[in-house]
């Protein structure tokens, strides 16, 4: 609307000015009006040609018409995206040729002037300069406010691409904190599950080799089947305790304080919290000889031998080192029943090193068949390795199985 309305504008005042030109070029008036109407119209397409406009009214400033025209023709052209070179050299042309124009306008209306005004002379200074202030009040103003507009707009244009990529950098950020979010609900996921294995896995399998004993003893001995029995009865206890305290601290850590939407990312980062928290006032290096004499009980030959002077280790580190030989054990009641076992734990400068292997199983030993998820030596591995320690297990020559962890405890260890 506003290109049709100086459009319509700059072809009335060329129409009006078209009677002036038709006259002096000896033309018919109708034949000025049109021209004028034609040349005032091209001023609608200022802003998808504005060189077009610009040579336009360069064309026109003979006839003496075309002002408003070349005042709106050049802020277009300096706004546009036009080459600066290309915008000076217009710029340069129509500034001479209104120049030029007004020289000889000026002289012609002195020239006509009365006579008795001596002071002014049509050869001397006062018309160049007067025409010099009249070209540059007429082309300065919007060529310098055009390449305003056309700076702010570029500015804009950058703060606009600058705003988009930042959009699409935050976007992408947020993608890969929700990658890494899925990462650690996995990663604490695994976590609480070790920690449940750990917690359940080594007594459950007592009291299932306690069971068979109890069960093959129950007539020949029956108070051997008592001692078993109690035995039984303490580990299941034991072991609901140990789990019972977990699972509270696990809901005490995921539970919100008032109703709300909790995000499954700050559940599961509490309910790993939680968990590490449960283990904290876990099992430590002091109690393995427990460890040792609950198999021991189970019928397991167990011989616990310490290399070294025994000292406090960070708690993480006695808790691995635990659950390590806890769950080595475990799997020799699973698939070793009656083999020899030897768990040795050394203390030495920088790390604490555990080892337990075991001979040959006893074929004559009973098959309590406990199952197996297969996942023990794994999650043994994964524990070592988080504190950056050596994890090794394989079979022995003798046709045994040996686990093997080194666990570093010095300040450097993580």
């Amino acid at each position: 609307m506003l290109d049709v309305g100086l459009a319509l504008l700059s072809a009335f005042e060329c129409a009006l000015e078209g009677v002036g030109f038709a006259g002096k070029a000896a033309l018919p008036v109708p034949v000025g009006v049109l021209f004028g109407l034609i040349v005032g119209s091209t001023l609608l397409v200022r802003r998808r040609w504005p060189i077009a406009v610009v040579l336009v009214s360069i064309a026109v400033a003979p006839a003496e018409m075309g002002f408003l025209m070349g005042i709106v023709g050049l802020y277009s052209l300096a706004a546009s995206e036009v080459p600066r070179r290309i915008t000076a050299l217009l710029a340069c042309m129509s500034t001479l040729a209104v120049f030029v124009v007004t020289v000889v306008r000026m002289r012609q209306d002195v020239a006509q002037a009365d006579v008795g005004q001596p002071d002014i002379d049509p050869s001397g200074w006062y018309v160049p300069v007067v025409a010099v202030f009249m070209t540059l009040g007429l082309n300065a103003p919007p060529l310098l406010f055009g390449l305003y507009i056309g700076a702010r707009r570029r500015l804009m244009e950058s703060l606009r691409e600058r705003a988009d990529s930042l959009e699409q950098e935050l976007s992408l950020l947020a993608d890969r904190a929700e990658q890494r979010a899925q990462w650690a609900r996995q990663e604490e996921r695994t976590r609480i599950a070790r920690e449940m294995h750990d917690v359940v896995a080594h007594r459950v399998s007592l009291m299932v080799v306690h069971a068979a004993a109890l069960q093959a003893v129950a007539l020949k001995d029956p108070q051997k089947a008592v001692r078993n029995a109690a035995l039984v009865g303490d580990m299941g206890r034991q072991a609901l305790t140990e789990l019972r305290e977990m699972l509270g601290v696990l809901r005490e850590g995921s539970a919100p304080a008032a109703p709300a939407v909790v995000p499954l990312a700050a559940v599961g980062r509490a309910a790993a919290a939680a968990a590490e928290a449960a283990a904290d006032d876990g099992p430590c290096l002091d109690a393995l000889e427990t460890l040792c004499e609950q198999s021991r009980l189970a019928g397991a030959a167990v011989e616990f031998l310490v290399i070294g002077e025994a000292r406090g280790y960070p708690p993480d580190v006695e808790r691995t080192a635990y659950r390590v030989v806890q769950e080595a054990l475990t799997n020799v009641h699973k698939h070793a029943a009656g083999a020899q076992v030897v768990v040795r734990l050394a203390h030495r400068d920088t790390e604490v090193a555990m080892q337990v292997e075991n001979g040959p199983s006893d074929a004559a030993a009973a098959d309590v068949d406990l199952p197996s998820g297969g996942n023990g030596l794994v999650g043994m591995r994964e524990r070592v390795l988080r504190l950056g320690g050596v994890f090794v297990s394989g079979a022995t020559d003798a046709g045994g199985f040996k686990v093997s962890a080194v666990l570093p405890t010095g300040p450097g260890r993580e």
